[in-house]
Parts: structure tokens; sequence; C-alpha cells
């Protein structure tokens, strides 16, 4: 078997790096994380059931949460309280100084109606303004609100209703797909948001919980099951905090957290188990994404689990304003359905400049790819004016039993991926060669990489060789 370090020694002069190194560093996250301070809120409550709201899962709780919401929020905000019980209920949208708590044994089941989520509202659907149908959850420019508590948001997403929308037939199209394209290219034709309206009589599925254009937001506590689409979305918001979430859901495009074009963001002691990418950090795709231009910055993740997903910890595809300074720690990813640790996703329409990732204290068991995939050849690839950038790539005290490679890396002339440093990391199981094209500096210190089947000469090896 060719052992894959063996390919790789013409990257490995690290350079370049120290300037970023200086300016950004794992002291960086401790300023982060005192700025993330989680909402508060008035001790009283406003109980769904004191305005009309049945359970049973049969009657539509809508309006009531709905006036609830309102009281909550003209009282100068509060609890809005979801008891013990089954609720039916269509699109739940957040008021200023609201949270939303689910007790113990509660279940909010969202309808499978598209029509219980009209009007459209003003969102983001895959990283392109639109105006279209409303996110479960919603907040629009708003401060101050939670969903919080033990109960569970059940999307009741399936093959029969949301997830359909998605399915390709035999000719390889999916419902969604003329919308989609449609949608792709008013964002490059920079057509007026308010003009991009879709909702009745389209298939673009709304995500899950979406606040946009948010400050001071908490979602706490709660479990997340079948997702039309992405799960938790905050959209452009400020000082967000998603701890203790757990999310089940498995369809397609079904990411765990995806915080787009936000910054100082904690995500922390999180169970993801999902139809696609664990955490994908976004910022806009396209022109549409340069048009906002706004950065996803300063984000924290820590002490969360990883089981199914495409990745782990991704960056893009809709990447297009940019990324900067990722902390990623005491994380654990297991699954042979989990595909990668920690991956870039862009091309040369999102392009995106990707700078100052971290991860330390991470143990890894089984991934499906590698330990870090750079892929800068998705979907059209090459092709387009905008070359990403990456730069500046730090792992410290990873640990995986078992994976294909260390390194995925595709990438294009032109395009920039430079400064990955792999630090006292052991990786065990490796089973064949690095794939890594147009790729710049990697250092190796004190890594040690174990083949599945061990050569007699393999060992540890020293700073900076392989």
């Amino acid at each position: 078997m060719k052992f894959p370090v063996t390919i790789l020694a013409v990257c490995f002069t690290f350079a370049g790096l120290a300037h970023a190194a200086e300016a950004v560093t794992w002291k960086t996250a401790d300023q982060i994380l005192a700025r993330i301070k989680a909402p508060t809120f008035p001790n009283r409550d406003f109980t769904i059931t004191d305005f009309g709201a049945v359970a049973g899962g049969q009657s539509d709780c809508t309006a009531a949460i709905a006036k609830a919401i309102a009281a909550c929020h003209t009282a100068g905000g509060g609890r809005v309280l979801v008891p013990a019980g089954d609720w039916l209920t269509g699109a739940i949208h957040l008021k200023s100084n609201v949270n939303l708590h689910l007790a113990e044994g509660a279940t909010l089941r969202f309808s499978t109606d598209p029509a219980a989520y009209l009007p459209v509202v003003f969102t983001r659907w895959e990283g392109t303004e639109c105006m279209n149908y409303s996110p479960f959850i919603y907040a629009f420019e708003q401060e101050n609100i939670a969903v919080t508590g033990t109960g569970t948001l059940d999307g009741q997403a399936s093959e029969e209703n949301w997830w359909a929308w998605a399915k390709r037939d035999a000719s390889n199209k999916s419902p969604a797909g003329p919308d989609a394209a449609a949608l792709v290219a008013s964002g490059d034709k920079n057509i007026p948001v308010a003009e991009r309206v879709y909702g009745a009589g389209h298939f673009l599925r709304p995500n899950f919980l979406q606040p946009y254009r948010c400050k001071n937001v908490l979602i706490e506590g709660v479990h997340i099951r079948r997702s039309p689409m992405w799960e938790i979305n905050p959209v452009l918001c400020t000082n967000v905090t998603v701890r203790n979430i757990d999310i089940l859901s498995h369809g397609r495009n079904n990411d765990g957290c995806d915080p787009e074009a936000s910054r100082d963001v904690l995500i922390e002691g999180c169970s993801f188990d999902t139809g696609d990418d664990c955490i994908a950090i976004k910022s806009g795709r396209n022109d549409d994404g340069r048009r906002v231009g706004v950065a996803s910055e300063n984000l924290i993740i820590r002490k969360c689990m990883m089981k199914d997903g495409h990745g782990g910890v991704v960056i893009g595809s809709e990447i297009a304003g940019g990324c900067r300074n990722v902390f990623v720690e005491d994380c654990q990813m297991d699954s042979p359905n989990l595909e990668r640790a920690l991956r870039f996703k862009s091309n040369a329409r999102r392009g995106g400049l990707l700078e100052n990732f971290f991860m330390r204290n991470v143990t890894i068991g089984r991934v499906a790819e590698a330990i870090i995939t750079v892929d800068f050849l998705y979907e059209e690839g090459a092709n387009g004016p905008h070359k990403p950038i990456l730069r500046n790539v730090q792992l410290e005290n990873v640990t995986a039993k078992s994976t294909p490679r260390i390194f995925y890396i595709a990438s294009f002339e032109g395009a920039i991926v430079d400064g990955i440093k792999l630090a006292h990391c052991k990786f065990t199981g490796v089973e064949s060669a690095e794939l890594v094209t147009h790729a710049g500096h990697i250092e190796l210190d004190d890594v040690t990489i174990e083949p599945k089947v061990k050569p007699a000469s393999l060992s540890s090896r020293a700073p900076g060789t392989l």
C-alpha cells in the first residue's frame, strides 16, 4: 500500500503564518467569549392555554401562540410558556424580549401544510435573499429573543411532504430545481429582493429556526426533529448562544446549525445527528453574498457531539461574504456516516476569504473521507472569477482512530490554500494515500500517523517532517 504522507513533502515548509498567528490566537477566543452574553427575561409567564391553545395535536394553535407572544412583548417581556402536551402550529414569529419556553413533555408539532407559512417573509434561502415561506420559528430585526426548555420542536418533515421537494426523479430533476436556479440567477443579476417572490406555487423549503438581523439570541435545551431543511440558521445576527440542543433530522439539506453572516456566536454542548453538515458556517451565495458583504466571524464551538453528517464543522459552500476567527475545542466526532471532521467548500463563483481556524482537543472515532477536506472544486468548481482564499488553519491535540486519509485538498490554480499546521496529533487506522492538489504550506509538528496496516519503518514524525 502506498502510504499517504510520501506525496506531501513539497508542501511542508511552513511560512507566512506568523503574522496571522500573532493577530489571532486562542486568547482571541477568550475575548470573544467575554462579549457573548445570553439574554435574560422578566420573571413572568404567558401560558398559551390562556390565549386559546388546545392540546392534543389536532387544534391549530398558531393564533393563540401569536397572541401570547404579542402580550408578552407588550408587557415588556417574559416567557411564553408551552406546557406539557402536543400542540399543532404553523409559523411562529418572535418579538423582542420574548422567550418561547417549552416545558418538559411539551411538543410543538409544525403543520405540513405550506399555507401555514404564508404570507412570505424576508429571508435567505441557501444564501440568497428572497421573499419566501416563513421559517417555522422566525424573528426579524428583534432583540433579546430565545427558544428554551426541554421540550421538542417537531417539523414533521418526511418524504411525503417537505423532503419530497428536494427529491430527484428518474431524470435527475427535483421540484425545487427551477426555483433554486431562478433565485440564484436573480441574485447574480441584482434583482431587488422585494421582487424575488416565492412561497405559494414554488418549492423552496422553509428553514426551521431563523432569527434574521437580530441581536442577543438564545436557543437552549430543546430537541429538534424532522426539519424541512436547515435547522438553526441565525442570519446577520450578533451575540448568539446555541446551547445544549439535541438535533436528530436526516432529511436532505438537514444541516444542524448554520450561522450565516453572523458574529460573536457560541455553540456549545450540542448533539448533532443530521442528514447534512452538523455545523455549517455561511455568509451568502455568489454575487448576492458579495452584495450584502458581511462575513461570519468570531465563532466558538465547544463540547459538542457530531454523529451522522457530511461534516462535523464545515465552512461553506455559501461563503461569498467570507469567514474568520473560528475556534473549535473539546468536541467528539464519531460515526461511519460522518464524512469529514473539518471541511472547507467553495468555488470560483462563491469565492470568499477564509482565515483563522483553530481546532484543539477534539476526539474523532471514524470519518469516511478525511480529517481535513478542502473542496474548492465544489459544484461549479474553477468556473468563475472569484477565487477562494483559505489561510491559517491550526489543529492541536486532535486524535482519530480510523480515517481514509488526513488531507483531502482539491483546489485549482489561482485559489489559495496556505498555512495549515497540525501539532501534537495522533491519527491511527489511516487507510490510503493523501489527495492534495494546489496546496501551499503545511506543517506537521509532533504528529503520529499510523496506517491501518503499519509498515515496520513508520513511526512518529519529527516537527515539519513526514
